[in-house]
């Protein structure tokens, strides 16, 4: 790379992360006024509600649909927040298998009321990978949130690990509904949603998040027969003598 090309990448590195920190600064301030505004809107209400005369029933129902846009604006901006800040890692040698166990534990009651059935099948020889518990959890959980979503009416899912050379995969397969090439195509991108009010910053998120781990995550799916995702994280190098230690590492997103 030539001197000038380098210059060059260096101030578009400059602007991009000028310009995020500007985005995340704006996001911040409105959330500020939209918490005052959804306060109020609640105060309203409550006045409203003491004796509402048919006039003020409707009135009612366009409050309500006013706090409704104001809860959808708040989660889109805590999503882009999330997505677009400086996460943070602190990576250490974990259990993959018993964290999945623990979290799987935690959705189970999610994924009963929906009348998804989980299967596990873990590795038990599995080698130790170095995560982040708090932020690998939350794509994890992601997955399975967005896998339950996909089976409308019940169904099952499969939570399965295994070895391959240096690394570790991760398996989340449901018999939902799977998805066409297109969708499948543009899932990753940043603000692509199917769903209504959906903020597109749920998946781009979950593969930040796992790149930041040194990972990948791929997807296999078919309309009408569900979808495979796969997440691959790397063994961590040991030198003789020595095992795997805590690290940190900083991502900017």
């Amino acid at each position: 790379m030539s001197d000038q090309t380098a210059t060059a990448v260096q101030r578009l590195m400059e602007q991009y992360t000028e310009i995020a920190r500007l985005a995340g600064a704006l996001a911040h301030e409105i959330k500020n006024p939209l918490s005052t505004i959804r306060l109020n809107l609640q105060l309203l209400a409550e006045d409203i509600e003491v004796e509402p005369s048919p006039h003020q029933h409707r009135s009612l129902r366009r409050v309500a649909t006013m706090q409704s846009e104001c809860k959808r604006l708040q989660g889109l901006l805590d999503d882009f927040l999330n997505f677009a800040k400086v996460r943070r890692l602190t990576l250490k040698p974990t259990d993959l298998n018993r964290e999945l166990d623990n979290l799987l534990d935690f959705f189970a009651p999610e994924a009963e009321a929906a009348g998804v059935t989980v299967r596990r099948y873990f590795d038990r020889e599995l080698p130790t990978v170095l995560l982040d518990r708090d932020s690998f959890r939350a794509a994890v959980l992601n997955l399975l949130i967005n896998a339950k979503q996909a089976m409308e009416q019940g169904g099952v899912l499969t939570v399965a690990t295994t070895a391959e050379g240096e690394w570790v995969l991760l398996h989340l397969i449901d018999t939902g509904c799977g998805m066409d090439d297109q969708t499948a195509a543009r899932m990753f991108e940043t603000f692509f949603s199917t769903k209504p009010g959906g903020s597109g910053l749920g998946l781009p998120t979950t593969s930040k998040i796992i790149e930041a781990h040194g990972g990948a995550i791929r997807v296999e799916t078919e309309e009408g027969r569900g979808t495979h995702f796969t997440v691959s994280l790397p063994v961590p190098a040991r030198l003789p003598g020595q095992g795997s230690g805590t690290r940190e590492v900083i991502v900017p997103e």
